[in-house]
């Protein structure tokens, strides 16, 4: 049987209004990802997708419930706990790279390690070898204004394998892309999962995306509407959203 890496059980997420009360965007959400799966957090605009991908990134908290990952419950860490889980157990892609602008692809690849206190030549090592294993060993000086869409989605990739997670979190990785590059990056995804094993959980409202991982959570209005493997057609999904409406 395989490991868990993440386990959610009844999370509840509840956010202040201004105008007083409390909107509930999470219902009692509960699952768990093996390690080595690739699966996908799919649902429409306002579902509550994005704010599940946070919990489980530590980006943010759980009102109620537990998270658990590697078995370690994260709803009673500190902040300065979380700090260190999101450096050093995930890696995160997002949709639109969040790259330093004025550093050169290098020093953007290294900064997570920069925050583990890594020895400058470890630093340049590691990145130089991720830079490598996404075919840009060739661009470290440039900037990622010099770069394509496609490019800059690869570098936030190598960044985010630079501290060797077992676990990377994609926000709607291919968003800013073409579809071209977007494929590209989603093949990219796949054989990182197949060939290294690594765990990763995407997010996006896309089925066409989805359909290149293995298996679909599909939230709609903040529950779990279907958890399985990926349907042959949206038509399941669909379904599964109007049976929720009843």
């Amino acid at each position: 049987m395989n490991k868990q890496i993440i386990s959610l059980n009844k999370i509840c997420k509840r956010f202040p209004l201004e105008i007083g009360g409390v909107q509930q965007v999470l219902f009692d959400v509960s699952f768990d990802v093996n390690v080595g799966e690739f699966v996908t957090i799919m649902g429409p605009s306002g579902s509550g997708k994005s704010t599940c991908m946070n919990i489980i990134g530590a980006l943010d908290s759980a009102t109620s419930g537990k998270y658990e990952l590697y078995g370690r419950d994260i709803t009673t860490m500190t902040n300065d706990e979380l700090a260190v889980v999101r450096n050093e157990y995930i890696g995160f892609v997002f949709q639109n790279f969040n790259l330093l602008s004025k550093r050169n692809i290098l020093d953007n690849v290294m900064l997570p390690l920069m925050y583990r206190g890594m020895p400058k030549h470890d630093r340049i090592r590691r990145s130089r070898e991720m830079l490598n294993l996404v075919g840009l060993e060739k661009f470290e000086t440039y900037l990622p204004t010099q770069l394509s869409g496609g490019m800059k989605q690869r570098v936030a990739i190598a960044r985010a394998l630079s501290g060797n997670p077992k676990l990377i979190l994609a926000d709607e990785p291919t968003g800013a892309l073409d579809s071209t590059m977007g494929n590209e990056i989603l093949r990219f995804f796949k054989k990182l999962n197949k060939e290294m094993g690594i765990t990763i959980v995407m997010i996006t409202h896309e089925f066409e995306i989805a359909k290149y991982t293995n298996r679909i959570i599909h939230i709609y209005d903040g529950r779990i509407v279907y958890d399985g493997p990926v349907p042959k057609n949206e038509n399941v999904l669909l379904k599964s959203e109007k049976r929720h409406k009843r």
